[in-house]
């Protein structure tokens, strides 16, 4: 019997797939020079990566992750978080550059491999269990639910994959009325769980079932410069990740695509605000298109739109461990960009921004 699942489009979900649509827009179409768009892409796969792990038991904090991820040695005893650190970031870059779009066996199975270098024994990497398995909550240690059989996973992995192919085909089909009926995240979300349920490894089960709905969102569009991280509202609050995915368990996943839709819009509303702050007014960037600006830079921009002015008085409230020089050099700096103005010539002087 082919692959349906079953689940309703709810308020909430409308809701939450709005509000994700409109933070994408903001953010693709937010002017980022490199600098700040690589910084941003480098703490979201470390974000990305140390949560992930995390949920499984990694206990290297966010430093660590960073300092291991940066090629860097870190001083500990569980060799294995380290191994696992470094797989992820491989994963992650080999998702990012996959160019397949339809999800199959051999993707799934190399995902599982890259997950598992050096981590489990080679028999079972990239391969399905041979025994049957229960899902522990690894928070609490409760068994959530049996697993499929064993002898069932080609069969269940194969409708998944089947329904993944068809219902990729019909979006892509403009002239289906289809693609309004499953929007990305849904299919996302849908994949994230039916990869926990069949739980088709001996281990890495839910990263790998991470990975695939991250990779799904790739490649539907949702990559968003890979500025964004779920990984962190899950492990934000473990017991609640569990008791969704649970409730999918009745056969209905309504009550998991709501709490999963919330998560995409959540982040990517979190990465629009920090996108903005680093935006120019509207009609600035408009004018002046991308403008390389230091963190100084930006607080007085930043400043000056709240306040009108920036003052001398106001250097020392804003930068308490600056030298006045270095103020004043980035205040010329931005002068000669146009983008602020200075008003008098005294100490009373003032600066305000070119366009209001």
């Amino acid at each position: 019997m082919p692959y349906s699942p079953q689940f309703s489009i709810t308020n909430k979900i409308l809701n939450n797939v709005a509000q994700a649509e409109a933070a994408k827009q903001i953010i693709e179409n937010s002017p980022l020079v490199p600098y700040w768009e690589r910084k941003f892409q480098g703490q979201a796969l470390i974000r990305t990566i140390h949560h992930s792990t995390a949920i499984e038991g990694n206990k290297l904090d966010l430093l660590e992750t960073q300092k291991i991820v940066e090629g860097e040695q870190v001083r500990t005893v569980r060799m294995r978080d380290v191994q696992e650190i470094i797989n992820y970031r491989n994963v992650i870059e080999f998702i990012s550059s996959y160019q397949g779009k339809i999800l199959n066996p051999e993707f799934i199975f190399m995902v599982h491999k890259s997950l598992g270098e050096k981590i489990l024994h080679p028999q079972y990497l990239g391969v399905f269990r041979e025994k049957n398995a229960v899902v522990v909550n690894s928070f609490s240690g409760e068994v959530i639910f049996d697993a499929p059989d064993y002898n069932e996973l080609d069969s269940e992995v194969g409708e998944i994959v089947e329904w993944d192919q068809i219902v990729t085909e019909k979006s892509a089909d403009k002239n289906s009325s289809f693609k309004s009926e499953l929007h990305p995240l849904i299919k996302a979300g849908i994949l994230h769980f039916e990869f926990v349920r069949i739980h088709p490894f001996v281990d890495l089960n839910g990263r790998t079932a991470r990975i695939i709905a991250t990779w799904s969102m790739y490649r539907d569009g949702y990559d968003i410069n890979r500025l964004f991280s779920l990984e962190e509202h899950y492990d934000q609050d473990l017991q609640r990740y569990y008791d969704a995915l649970d409730s999918a368990h009745e056969s209905d996943l309504t009550n998991w695509l709501e709490y999963f839709t919330d998560g995409v819009s959540e982040e990517l509303n979190r990465v629009r605000e920090q996108v903005l702050a680093l935006s120019m007014d509207r009609r600035l960037r408009t004018k002046l298109g991308q403008v390389a600006l230091n963190e100084r830079q930006i607080d007085i921009i930043n400043y000056i739109e709240e306040y009108s002015e920036f003052k001398n008085p106001d250097f020392i409230k804003l930068f308490p461990k600056i030298s006045d020089d270095t103020i004043l050099r980035d205040l010329k700096d931005l002068m000669e960009k146009g983008l602020i103005v200075k008003r008098g010539r005294t100490k009373a002087s003032n600066y305000q921004l070119t366009i209001h």
